[in-house]
């Protein structure tokens, strides 16, 4: 059985996955080795630097010779920042008393300040204390580089890359937009991007209020004939399965790939991810401003306690960043295990990325072919 579908022609794979673009995870080895299986692999550069993007992606070359792609963020809330201003408290008022709240919680459980520039979880959510600068200005020139290089596919994380897209389509660029309701699927849709990504609240990291099994088959109605990746829990061969059941043309997979040998992760977080189910996480916005589904910890716990509001992105960062940084340091996965999925009870051990691939692949496989005499 062949598991060809419409977006293995455009993006030039054999089998329809795609990696996530998880921020730090996604490095050049795992997307390489993604991409090396048969699959796409997509560097997670939210918070790269430009330097270092230009970096990542002349790596990535160096380790595969098949299609890759990048995935960065553009969210609105960024450029929404001076419309909203007058609105109550700004965002840089209420940051002193978030990170005396932050510092209050390090001293308790006995976190050092970290030094910079720091490393924030080994790369979930990734970055030193250089990379949190979030802006404008720092997402435009992230796409500069993307432009320059001519990356076979770009993936926006987050927001809509209208702007961008007639200068990637002239460099051959086939671009996706990640969305989590079927009216951003439209606006995007509306911009010219060649794929969607429908992203349900079942994913780690951003994600949409709507299930993935909802959300999908919503969003492939709206948008016909652009495809569409399903993403959200999807962490082996049924859920694939499941997704091209629903209409899509692919399953775009994170929390799958986290715990293999290649994932920019420390070894901590990988094991934190196989030691979860599917109860052990939560949606928080503590950590970048924006819910976010990742593992439960003492930070998740302690500001839901709090009843703190927390900050729009950036500037959530700046509260959570020492916090996640000086976790990091200790090795403390109590504290900032990472973003995961709820299909992590699913994940048994750390694999080469290849396997993970593979199985997810002959799983899809035994999964339609026996629907038949399920019905």
């Amino acid at each position: 059985m062949s598991l060809g579908t419409s977006i293995c022609d455009l993006l030039g794979i054999e089998v329809p996955v795609v990696l996530a673009g998880m921020g730090g995870a996604s490095t050049p080895r795992l997307a390489a080795a993604v991409s090396n299986a048969g699959g796409l692999g997509i560097l997670g550069a939210a918070a790269c630097q430009p330097d270092e993007l230009r970096k990542w992606i002349a790596e990535t070359r160096r380790l595969t010779d098949k299609p890759f792609g990048v995935d960065t963020l553009l969210p609105a809330s960024v450029r929404r920042q001076k419309a909203e201003a007058g609105k109550g408290p700004s965002p840089l008022e209420r940051l002193p008393e978030l990170q005396a709240f932050a510092r209050e919680f390090m001293a308790k459980e006995g976190l050092a300040k970290p030094e910079p520039p720091h490393s924030q979880s080994g790369g979930q959510p990734g970055g030193d204390a250089r990379r949190q600068t979030f802006s404008k200005d720092f997402f435009e020139a992230q796409m500069e580089v993307v432009i320059e290089e001519r990356v076979p596919v770009y993936a926006a994380g987050l927001g809509d890359p209208g702007p961008w897209i007639p200068r990637l389509r002239a460099n051959g660029t086939v671009v996706m937009a990640v969305v989590g309701a079927v009216r951003h699927a439209r606006k995007v849709a509306a911009s010219g991007v060649d794929i969607i990504v429908a992203q349900g609240h079942d994913a780690g990291g951003h994600n949409s209020p709507v299930g993935t099994m909802a959300l999908v088959p919503q969003v492939v109605d709206a948008v016909a004939p652009i495809p569409v990746l399903g993403a959200g829990g999807i962490s082996d061969g049924r859920g694939l399965a499941a997704l091209l059941m629903l209409g899509a043309a692919g399953a775009w997979i994170g929390s799958a790939f986290l715990a293999t040998t290649e994932a920019g992760i420390t070894d901590y977080q990988k094991q934190a991810i196989v030691d979860s189910d599917e109860e052990n996480t939560i949606v928080s916005r503590c950590v970048t401003g924006k819910p976010a589904r990742l593992i439960r910890s003492k930070w998740t716990q302690a500001w839901a306690e709090s009843g703190l509001e927390a900050l729009p992105m950036p500037f959530q960062s700046m509260v959570s960043g020492p916090v996640l940084a000086a976790g990091a340091v200790a090795r403390r996965a109590d504290i900032m295990p990472g973003f995961a999925g709820q299909g992590i009870g699913m994940i048994d051990a750390v694999k080469p990325a290849a396997d993970v691939l593979r199985e997810i692949v002959e799983g899809a496989k035994r999964a339609l072919a026996a629907a038949p005499g399920r019905i």
